[in-house]
This record gives C-alpha cells, sequence and structure tokens, in this order.
C-alpha cells in the first residue's frame, strides 16, 4: 500500500534507509496528477522491492521545497538519503520504466 508523507520527519525517515523509495509528487488541483496516481498505485505490487510513498506538495511545502519540485507530477527516487533520479509528468511508460531501471539497478 502507498503510505502518505504527512510531515518533513517522515520524508526523511522514509528516504534514508537503504532500500530504494519513490514518491509521487502531486496536488489535487493537479489533473495529469489525478490520471497518473492511480497508475502509480496499481504499479506497487509489480516491485516490491521499491517503497511507495505519495506527497502532496500543498500540505508539504518544505519537502517540496527541498526536493526542488518545479512540476507535478514529479517522481523521485531515493536511496541512502540521497536523490537517485527524477521522473516529470504524467507518462505512465516513463514511470514504468524508470520503476523497472531504479529496481534493476538496486537489486
Amino acid at each position: 500500500m502507498v503510505k502518505v508523507l504527512d510531515s518533513y520527519d517522515a520524508f526523511k525517515a522514509a528516504t534514508s534507509t537503504d532500500k530504494l523509495v519513490v514518491i509521487d509528487f502531486w496536488a489535487t488541483w493537479c489533473g495529469p496528477c489525478k490520471v497518473i496516481g492511480p497508475v502509480f498505485e496499481k504499479l506497487e505490487p509489480t516491485f516490491p522491492d521499491l517503497e511507495f510513498f505519495k506527497c502532496d506538495v500543498d500540505d508539504q511545502e518544505q519537502i517540496a521545497g527541498e526536493v526542488g519540485i518545479k512540476a507535478m507530477p514529479t517522481f523521485a527516487f531515493y536511496k541512502n538519503g540521497e536523490k537517485v533520479g527524477t521522473v516529470v509528468g504524467a507518462d505512465p511508460n516513463k514511470l514504468r520504466d524508470a520503476l523497472k531501471h531504479h529496481s534493476e539497478a538496486s537489486a
């Protein structure tokens, strides 16, 4: 199940592990976010070695600012506290390819 990052502390805890983490940065008013959100959630079981999170940029401005979110949706990949990749936009194929790439790279 995709977890919600509801605080800066939760973000820091989630991204500081040695497990590969992917975060969907989205907003309630973002049309493309509404389209790709369910796709993101359906992809989670396909990649059991990744941790899936969602972060509402309006609710968590501190996180969005630190990550440097400029467009939604943005999918950011983290491992050991470092950002290791980003996908911007609501392209299911680009998202799936990035998940596959990072999943294989972390194996």
